[in-house]
Order: C-alpha cells, then structure tokens, then sequence
C-alpha cells in the first residue's frame, strides 16, 4: 500500500509540474505541419507510448498541394491508418512555401483527428493550423550533392 500512495504521489508532482496544455493534450495523435527548407508537410503523429487504432484526419477545406495538382487532404493516408504505432509519424509532401503562398492557397484550415487508443475508447482533437507563420521564414536551398 505505501508502494502504491507513493507512485500515485510521484505521478501527481509530476502532473503539477507539467503545464495544463502539455497535460490535456499529452496520448494524442496530431495532425502537424512541418516546415523543412522551404517544403512544407503534412505529419500524422502519435505523441503518445501506446498504438493508436483507425485513425483518420477529416479537414474543413481541401489542401490543394504540389503545385496545385493534388487534393493532399483527400490521400487515403487521412481516411484510415489501421494501427500507428507509439511514437510514429507519419508524413507526406504539401508543397513548397513559395509555390503555395504565390498561390494564395489558403493559410489557415482545421484538422479534426480521430481514434481509437489503446484502451479502446473513441478520442480526437481539433487542431487550427495557420501557415501565415511560414510566410517570411528564411531558409537556405541545398546545393545538387548535399545532404
């Protein structure tokens, strides 16, 4: 019993310790978005250690990437990932900034993410996404042969 009190101790200092977002949002699959060098991706992640189940990413508008050639948020990689394993992301191509801000594609959409997490219980999350943050971001291009 004095085991058990002191590990639920532990874990409440731990939890106090931590700021409310980090505790509300932590065993989350997110959807994110990445910025490398002037690309831009989409990243299905599981945050937490435990799998995820059916997971999906629904939009409010479509995301038309690659040059304006592809409805990215209608990939079959948002409408079903049967199991995502802990701590696994998984990501795809958007576009580069300067193709989708020229564009005047649009900065800011909701993801809604859905779940089934490892005790079998139905989650999500609405996450708002505002790429107007990546605009004026300077990066450098790799020279052909760099890695």
């Amino acid at each position: 019993m004095a085991e058990k009190q002191r590990t639920i101790s532990a874990r409440a200092r731990q939890t106090a310790k931590r700021p409310a977002a980090v505790a509300r949002w932590q065993g989350e699959v997110i959807l994110d978005v990445i910025f490398e060098r002037g690309t831009l991706f989409l990243a299905v992640e599981n945050l937490s250690d435990a799998p995820a189940r059916r997971v999906s990413v629904t939009f409010d508008q479509r995301l038309l990437g690659v040059g304006g050639r592809t409805d990215v948020s209608a990939l079959r990689l948002f409408r079903n990932i049967e199991f995502l394993a802990p701590r696994k992301a998984i990501r795809t191509f958007l576009d580069t900034s300067e193709s989708w801000f020229e564009r005047n594609a649009p900065t800011r959409f909701t993801a809604r993410v859905s779940y089934v997490d490892a005790s079998g219980r139905q989650r999500g999350a609405t996450i708002v996404h505002d790429l107007e943050i990546y605009r004026d971001i300077g990066y450098a291009e790799r020279r052909r042969g760099e890695s």
